[in-house]
């Protein structure tokens, strides 16, 4: 464990620190005089390489250079451009060195040093948690174990939405995560932000914590990793070096998993008051489930074969006039981690969307998921010519103005690719959190790639196709290393798509990257694209 000062050393040391930088302050010299016009006057300094100095010369034209041990100039610190100039400087190991006050016409200067700093006391001050409730340990150090305590009988992250200094935004809540003890660190997985950021020690406690200022509408998924370890490898290897100690947060009971296996499974579930509630996910009494079919269904233009499952809401009928499609990838996650069937089931007993069935499009492998969302010309053949076809052969059809390709994440990225593709296909496209930085050869660089934004640059490079499309992103799904992110990307998209005359929509939630948004914002989407009024 890293050594933690008491905290009634802690305190004081930060209170004089402040103070003794004042009074050295006060004792540093003040120069003044007169000097006629075309003379000068100079004054020696001592000084340790490494100080840093600054100053402020004051009188009409009066200029100042720094001299260094043989009268050589080191550097002009006031051009007399105005009456009063400020300067500052880092000692070299030139010295003693000598200020030069040079008076092009006659006058009254005052020369005054305003600090001198050692290189040693060169330090950035002490930074002071917000959450009023770290301040006050600070203060209450007999307060460590109780505070752990409190926590344990409640759950984290601390929220707090009052005494914040500096105060908080209307709709705007301070949230903490925490974590006792670490060798070396710890990081935040997931949360508001995609940089793995790293938690600050609370001085002379066991604490770990970093704030943020969030919507009060937040939902968010997020583990938290301690003493990741650091090695010696491609920056792709030591970021995902995250993995091996990333865990769901001890003090927060609520498990995106019902039943984890152990603390490294699944993902800590956090939301505020006002997250949208997602109505449509569970079962409800009466409403008639609809039967879900799985077949296998091998492609040769893509040289693979899959799962595909089929979803028939009760009372199907293949030539209903109003009937209408949904066709989703990821299809593994969408009949569970986002519980489409039963989400149709309610949406359609409800009366808000016509008869709708769904065709789920598994993955084989990540391997193939990497390489065939992403903008494929092959795998744009195989949903035109292999699975629509095949799927109406089932009695799985609509029309392409009622049929819907959606998708998360490269997913979609994937259904807007589909749609502009083949629109006489898929004539109303849903991409939640689309992947729309993606350009061909990222993988390569191992980084978000440039140009970025590949599918827009078409889409805005080409004639409007006939769709209506449906986007939406997360407020913190931003990118990494001054890369465009989701979130960006996505709004870029959006006003390609308006600029270009397509009817498109958007909507921003205060979320991250995940399921855990998705399966709460999917049956917005579908309302948004196939919903029928009451």
């Amino acid at each position: 464990m890293p050594r933690r000062l008491p905290l009634s050393i802690v305190l004081p040391a930060l209170l004089f620190s402040g103070l003794s930088a004042a009074l050295c302050a006060a004792e540093l010299p003040v120069y003044s005089g007169t000097l006629a016009a075309k003379s000068s006057r100079e004054h020696q300094l001592t000084l340790q390489p490494g100080d840093y100095v600054q100053g402020r010369l004051s009188g009409h034209g009066m200029r100042l250079v720094l001299l260094d041990k043989n009268g050589q100039r080191v550097r002009v610190l006031s051009q007399g451009k105005r009456d009063t100039e400020e300067f500052m400087f880092v000692a070299g190991a030139a010295g003693p060195y000598r200020l030069d006050v040079r008076a092009p016409q006659a006058g009254d200067y005052r020369l005054e040093l305003l600090q001198q700093v050692p290189r040693t006391a060169q330090t950035a001050p002490a930074q002071l948690p917000d959450s009023p409730r770290l301040r006050a340990l600070l203060q209450q150090p007999a307060g460590l174990e109780a505070f752990w305590a409190e926590l344990r009988h409640s759950t984290t992250p601390l929220v707090e939405s009052t005494g914040v200094t500096p105060p908080l935004a209307e709709h705007e809540t301070l949230v903490t995560f925490l974590w006792r003890g670490a060798e070396r660190g710890v990081r935040l997985f997931g949360g508001p932000s995609a940089d793995h950021e790293e938690l600050q020690h609370l001085p002379g406690t066991d604490v770990w914590y970093r704030s943020y200022r969030l919507p009060d509408s937040t939902r968010l998924a997020y583990r938290l990793a301690p003493d990741v370890p650091e090695l010696n490898a491609a920056p792709h290897i030591r970021r995902r070096a995250i993995l091996a100690t990333a865990q769901r947060d001890p003090l927060n009971p609520h498990s995106s998993i019902a039943a984890p296996l152990d603390q490294y499974d699944g993902e800590s579930l956090f939301e505020l008051p006002a997250a949208p509630v997602a109505i449509w996910n569970a079962p409800r009494p009466g409403v008639a489930a609809g039967s879900l079919e799985s077949l296998r269904l091998p492609s040769q233009i893509l040289g693979n074969s899959r799962e595909i499952q089929l979803y028939r809401p009760a009372g199907w009928q293949a030539n209903d006039p109003q009937r209408a499609l949904l066709v989703v990838f990821d299809g593994e996650h969408y009949t569970r981690d986002v519980p489409t069937p039963v989400i149709l089931d309610n949406l359609i007993a409800s009366g808000r969307l016509p008869r709708t069935a769904a065709i789920f499009i598994h993955n084989p492998s990540n391997e193939t998921r990497s390489q065939e969302l992403p903008p494929n010309p092959a795998f744009a053949r195989f949903l035109a010519e292999e699975l629509m076809p095949w799927a109406q052969a089932r009695g799985l059809s609509a029309p392409a103005s009622r049929t819907v390709i959606a998708g998360a994440s490269y997913g979609g990225l994937a259904a807007v690719w589909a749609g502009y593709s083949h629109p006489e296909l898929f004539g109303k496209v849903y991409s939640q959190s689309g992947s729309f930085w993606w350009a061909p050869g990222w993988e390569q660089a191992q980084r978000y790639s440039r140009p970025a934004e590949w599918l827009t640059e078409q889409i805005a490079s080409t004639p409007r196709q006939p769709l209506q499309i449906h986007l939406e992103a997360g407020l913190f799904e931003l990118g990494r290393d001054n890369q465009p992110g989701i979130r960006d990307t996505s709004r870029h998209l959006l006003h390609v798509l308006q600029a270009k005359g397509y009817a498109a929509s958007y909507r921003e939630y205060a979320a991250a990257h995940g399921y855990e948004h998705w399966r709460n914002s999917f049956a917005d989407g579908l309302l948004q694209l196939l919903g029928q009024a009451m």
